[in-house]
């Protein structure tokens, strides 16, 4: 039985990653204005937080096209038996919702339809696992199984380095984003119920960093295999350095660097940082 895997854009899987594992992706839109970019197809990390800061207002994004969805699917079922649909939590995008209403439209393949209650290269490590059980020639129903235990020891947390873009965005007001960048504030966030939530406020960027990794720590030291992300916000080097230095720290953890994109950098802004794991 050959399974297909599709995730989309906000997995911010590197190019060269997808076609290893042979994941297709489905792009969300980024507005500006008039003019709507595919994420990741024609409109990269790089230009956008280049385009941003020309920018007036923030753009705005939106979920892909039911038809996108229904188009990829009919496509893969020419060549596989069964599809496994990855995306990022339902509790902040109508994707999921998009992919089972196609999902429900494709009859040539069954399609299996997963919500992460996630995002960003977190969701990717769903669709890694997944493409992986795949080539090894696993059926649907166990990889959707796998999928669903590796939500038990999925963790992620991040900082917004910059509260602009929360308040501009309308998920924070203009007093709290004054009163919090003259206090240095940092807030972590975290996922909880599929929304992003408040995890805790922190003064200053080096002690949320730190905290962060304290939360990794915490999972890391019991010693088990295990994969992590750094996931910045155009702090590439930054990103990098941390991955050396917690490679050589935690030689059982497989690290990757990734990145927030347009999409998710949309309402977190230049410089947040956040860490990701799960147990292997």
């Amino acid at each position: 039985m050959k399974t297909a895997i599709v995730t989309d854009s906000t997995a911010y899987l590197p190019k060269d990653l997808r076609e290893q594992h042979n994941i297709h992706m489905i792009p969300l839109n980024v507005i500006f204005g008039e003019e709507s970019y595919q994420e990741e197809v024609e409109l990269t990390a790089e230009q956008f937080y280049e385009e941003i800061k020309n920018r007036p207002h923030l753009p705005s994004t939106s979920q892909p096209a039911i038809g996108k969805f229904v188009e990829l699917f009919e496509s893969l079922a020419k060549d596989y038996d069964a599809i496994i649909s990855i995306h990022l939590s339902s509790g902040i995008s109508g994707t999921y919702q998009g992919a089972v209403a196609a999902a429900d439209m494709v009859d040539s393949a069954a399609v299996h339809v997963f919500d992460t209650e996630i995002s960003c290269m977190v969701q990717g490590f769903y669709s890694i696992e997944a493409a992986e059980m795949a080539k090894e020639g696993k059926g649907a129903d166990a990889i959707m199984a796998r999928l669903q235990d590796m939500k038990r020891t999925m963790r992620a947390y991040f900082m917004v380095d910059d509260l602009s873009n929360l308040q501009r965005g309308g998920r924070l007001s203009s007093a709290q984003a004054f009163v919090g960048s003259l206090l240095q504030v940092k807030p972590l966030l975290h996922f909880v119920d599929k929304k992003i939530v408040p995890f805790e406020k922190i003064r200053t960027r080096k002690k949320a960093v730190k905290r962060i990794l304290d939360l990794f720590d915490d999972d890391a030291k019991l010693g088990a295999p295990m994969r992590a992300v750094i996931i910045h916000g155009n702090q590439e080097s930054e990103a990098e350095e941390l991955k050396a230095e917690l490679s050589e720290k935690y030689p059982h953890v497989e690290f990757y660097v990734s990145y927030f994109g347009p999409v998710i950098g949309t309402h977190l802004g230049e410089g947040a940082l956040g860490v990701g794991w799960y147990l292997k």
